[in-house]
């Protein structure tokens, strides 16, 4: 299962996500570090393609996983194809202009988080992100 957590750039999701997979006991795989392991940093739509392949085969590595990464167009989340989604609406702009230009805001999701976490936000979460899980695993 490739859990998704997506958003624009500083909206939380590598909090988030290292969060999760510490809770959860499952792989973590964040954009930032991909990039930097095969150091890429082509953001043309090519690279963004390339980019999304690259975090889908290391997200089924596993058979539960969490990616955080900024999919800002549903064609790369069709290329990633998560099964669960955690949409990080925590801003209104990134701080990449680029990025901001690009990003389509997800009509299709699991979850949607629109303001920053605390202990007990982020327990709920927890919360109902384990029975989405147990919904797939039975």
């Amino acid at each position: 299962m490739k859990i998704l957590i997506m958003g624009l750039p500083g909206s939380g999701k590598t909090w988030l996500g290292k969060r999760l997979s510490k809770h959860f006991g499952v792989p973590l795989w964040d954009a930032d570090v991909i990039r930097k392991i095969y150091n890429d940093w082509d953001f043309s739509n090519e690279g963004r393609y390339r980019q999304a392949n690259r975090m889908r085969k290391l997200a089924e590595l596993d058979n539960i996983s969490i990616s955080c990464f900024i999919c800002p167009l549903p064609s790369l989340m069709k290329v990633f194809s998560p099964d669960r989604i955690i949409w990080m609406n925590t801003l209104q702009k990134g701080r990449y202009e680029d990025t901001n230009n690009i990003f389509i805001e997800p009509t299709n999701y699991d979850i949607c988080i629109k303001t920053w976490l605390n202990k007990k936000t982020l327990h709920d979460l927890i919360t109902q992100l384990s029975n989405h899980c147990n919904e797939l695993i039975e």
